[in-house]
């Protein structure tokens, strides 16, 4: 029987491992934007939002940061065909493409906007009961 739950977790883990990737490659970018103050300027002109420096041990830490990053996809992609990122010239001329490659690419995007589909529910419930006060009402509700 354990063995058999075992083999199920394993078969929804590969099933949804995809989400890891695409939250990875979001601190890719969110870390290779914040770690440079000259990336970071540029990101400045384009966006009005700041990139969230939240920890991953933070509530909800995933769904805050991609929110942010869908809040952001208008200027962060503006800024990564803008002329500076063209003519930014680093050491990190691969890790610049792979960010523009990241931002640029619509079936990212997607799949940043199909996790926040159903995790912005349960984000939800979750922000409205943590609090002291009796709330389980209000979960029915929900």
């Amino acid at each position: 029987m354990c063995s058999q739950e075992h083999r199920k977790n394993n078969e929804v883990y590969e099933e949804c491992c995809w989400i890891t990737q695409i939250v990875d490659d979001a601190m890719y970018v969110r870390n290779f934007i914040m770690d440079h103050s000259m990336r970071l300027s540029m990101f400045n002109l384009f966006n009005t939002l700041k990139l969230l420096a939240l920890a991953p041990t933070r509530f909800s830490f995933t769904i805050v940061m991609l929110k942010r990053f869908k809040n952001l996809q208008n200027g962060l992609q503006e800024m990564v065909i803008s002329e500076q990122w063209s003519s930014y010239k680093a050491d990190y001329i691969n890790k610049a493409k792979s960010v523009k490659k990241t931002l640029l690419g619509d079936i990212w995007w997607d799949k940043v906007d199909y996790i926040l589909s159903f995790t912005t529910p349960i984000y939800d419930v979750l922000r409205k009961i943590d609090t002291d006060a009796v709330c389980l009402h209000l979960v029915y509700e929900m």
